[in-house]
């Protein structure tokens, strides 16, 4: 509940199959809307929890909901927007990605004006490749009138049997962020043998005792994959191989335990329900029921949020605006990118040089000519050339979309639809 008896309501977009939701549940967080795009994903959420609103379709459509609609009414806004526009793994197109939304989530900020805002994606959103990107999203909330921040958070952390670091970005108005706390961590998780050997041995397999001893650590990241590729296996050659390592054979995924004398080249192969006790997902606080076939459900599964995360950053979001904690110092704004700042400041254009003596620590020409060319990638860059006189840069517009009706997104997003998760 929060300071004065009101529920602590939650409007959740890209809600998944309902692993961030789940967890802000168990934190004291009552939902007032989901939107989910994938009917797979939607229909999971609707099992467990026939009484949420859970609207289906592209959440930056305005036709599918009007986010007016709940101005001044919500505690959180929340979500796990589209990751692959940030993956390692992947182009890293940031803004140039079809399904990058986390720029037009932050911008709902301005609307739904939300007590606090939590989103959250992979670790390559904090690499310096996105600098530029982060410093945007700040100086906009910053605009807002909100404190934030960002943080990479790894599940194992928080009682999850599984790394998956995840890039966490946690934003209030500034006199409830001073008594915002990120959870403190919890001690050593549980192996992967130690999770799974009641479902392992479910069916009389005999050698489950012998296996659960060999697989005596944490799971590799869990990649749910895409649309655009892959079916249910257990992630790129190099998470395959750490897996065979353990005992387990990540080419694919099983119907069933495995029974009696079963014997493997590798080791046995996951099930989904295997899959989903990786994620944090039980049979007590955190049961969970994934409807849908069984590479859906595994892409539902491997894309989500662990609900243990999600739990102890609700609780810490709840006593922050509840004002249950001790206010802390915090720490100045972290500059994520000075030279997106100098141009972003200024009107005309720039050389080189003017842009190297406004930095705190001028760097070599060549590498800030790389540093506005990475730039680039997300921000619209003039380059001006007058003569005999040296290149001078302007920041342009940002390319992200923002929910302009004349975005290059809408083009590729209705060519994608079908693959894009």
């Amino acid at each position: 509940m929060g300071s004065a008896g009101r529920t602590l309501k939650v409007l959740e977009i890209c809600a998944g199959a309902g692993g961030q939701a789940l967890g802000l549940e168990r934190a004291g967080f009552e939902h007032e809307l989901l939107v989910e795009l994938d009917a797979n994903a939607v229909g999971t959420l609707r099992h467990n929890r026939p009484h949420w609103e859970v609207i289906e379709g592209d959440v930056a459509d305005p036709a599918v909901w009007d986010p007016s609609d709940h101005k001044g009414e919500i505690a959180l806004l929340a979500g796990g927007v589209p990751c692959p526009p940030f993956t390692i793994a992947g182009k890293q197109l940031g803004a140039g990605d079809e399904r990058d939304l986390f720029a037009w989530a932050v911008e709902q900020v301005k609307i739904v004006q939300p007590r606090a805002l939590l989103l959250e994606n992979v670790r390559g959103l904090s690499m310096p490749r996105f600098a530029g990107y982060r410093q945007h999203v700040l100086d906009r909330l910053r605009e807002f009138g909100y404190a934030a921040e960002w943080r990479v958070l790894n599940a194992s952390d928080y009682g999850v049997p599984q790394l998956r670091p995840r890039f966490v970005l946690i934003a209030m108005a500034s006199d409830d962020f001073a008594y915002f706390h990120w959870p403190e961590t919890i001690g050593r998780p549980p192996t992967v043998g130690e999770v799974l050997f009641p479902l392992m041995s479910a069916n009389g397999w005999h050698g489950a005792d012998a296996w659960a001893a060999k697989t005596n650590r944490i799971a590799p990241t869990i990649v749910g994959g895409s649309k655009k590729h892959g079916g249910a296996d257990l992630g790129p050659s190099r998470a395959k191989k750490a897996w065979g390592e353990m005992g387990v054979d990540g080419w694919a995924l099983a119907n069933a335990a495995p029974v009696g004398g079963d014997v493997f080249d590798i080791g046995p192969r996951l099930t989904c329900e295997m899959v989903a006790r990786l994620q944090g997902w039980d049979d007590e606080e955190f049961f969970w029921e994934f409807t849908g076939k069984k590479t859906t459900r595994y892409r539902q599964i491997g894309n989500a949020f662990p609900p243990p995360v999600a739990k102890v950053l609700g609780i810490a979001i709840a006593a922050a605006l509840n004002r249950t904690t001790e206010p802390r110092e915090r720490d100045p704004d972290t500059m994520h990118d000075a030279i997106y700042r100098i141009l972003r400041d200024r009107d005309d254009f720039m050389t080189i040089t003017q842009i190297n003596k406004a930095v705190d620590s001028p760097l070599e020409a060549h590498e800030l000519e790389r540093r506005i060319s990475v730039l680039g990638r997300d921000f619209h860059i003039e380059v001006h050339q007058d003569g005999k006189k040296p290149l001078a840069y302007k920041l342009g517009g940002f390319k992200a979309f923002l929910g302009q009706e004349d975005h290059i997104r809408h083009e590729k997003f209705k060519k994608e639809i079908g693959r894009i998760s």
